[in-house]
This record gives C-alpha cells, structure tokens and sequence, in this order.
C-alpha cells in the first residue's frame, strides 16, 4: 500500500502528468485544456495558504495520486465546507489508493476545522469516483442534469456529501 503524505514542491511535475491524463481522456474533470505546471502549482499554493490539505499517495518514488480540498464557495458563511478532488494515475485505478487517499484527506479536513466535504463528480456514469466516495462515507444527495459539455456530449454532475468530526449538531467553536 502506498503512503499517504502531504504534497511538495518537488511533487508538481508528477500532479500536473496525472491531472493532464484526465482532462484529455476523462469526464471527471470539465475542465478542457490541461494546465501546466505552474498553474497546477499556484493551485497548490492556494489551497495550502487556506490552511487546507494537499496529499499525495507515493508508492517507491512514483506518485500514484493526489486529493485536496478547497471551499465549496468563497463567501465566509461556507467556511466550514471544502469540495475534495481526487485524481489518481491510471495504473493506480482499483488499487485501494483512491479509498486510502481520500479517507486520509477527510481526517485531514476535519483536523483544519472543516464540518462538510462535498463531492462535485463529473459524469453521472463515474463509477469510479462515485465508488470511492461512497466507500468512505459520503452519500449521494442529488444530480445536476446535463450541465457540461465535453467530448461532444452533455455530461450529469453527481453530488456527494460526507459530514465530519461534529458536523452540524454543534456550531463551530471559534469562529
């Protein structure tokens, strides 16, 4: 089993192949052009300077994968409500590193003070993703019909959510 550690700069290169793999060939993602690297690494940075968690999954010296979380929506009432990402290289798939992966980025997520992680899954028929979600606790509550459009054809988004530590039966301590 691989292990799980907070990403590095050193871990860019590697994130960027990953994430480049899936937008060309995969509907996870919307997203159409891929990013370079120093884009995905100024994404990195951002998540990072929110106090929010950034992991990869390394097997020897090959990334195998990467999770982080980031808010759901910038305006301050969704502070304590991170979207997850999850992407895995393609050789990783059906390994156990995705269920490792995003299990270990939820204790995370509730260790920096988080109550919500919400899936935003692209493409209805993501068995994948929705898979991994749901291994780890999260619960579907809803599909946004045919709302992107990418390699000719309309594609679903899938919501999940997964409430952590607390949840909602207590408001947050110090807010």
């Amino acid at each position: 089993m691989p292990i799980i550690r907070p990403s590095s700069d050193t871990d860019i290169e590697a994130i960027t192949a990953i994430y480049q793999h899936h937008v060309l060939t995969g509907t996870g993602t919307f997203e159409t052009e891929p990013p370079q690297a120093a884009e995905m690494a100024q994404r990195r940075s951002d998540v990072l300077a929110k106090g929010l968690p950034y992991l990869v999954a390394q097997q020897g010296d090959k990334i195998l994968g990467f999770a982080y979380c980031n808010w759901f929506k910038p305006r301050p009432a969704y502070r304590f409500s991170a979207e997850d990402s999850i992407y895995l290289a393609p050789d990783a798939a059906g390994s156990g590193t995705g269920r490792a992966l995003l299990a270990e980025l939820a204790l995370q997520a509730e260790r920096a003070g988080l109550r919500k992680l919400i899936a935003v899954i692209g493409d209805s028929s993501n068995a994948g993703s929705i898979g991994v979600h749901r291994s780890v606790g999260f619960t579907p509550v809803g599909v946004l019909k045919s709302c992107g459009w990418k390699f000719d054809r309309w594609l679903d988004v899938v919501m999940m959510e997964k409430s952590l530590g607390l949840g909602d039966t207590q408001p947050p301590e110090a807010v």
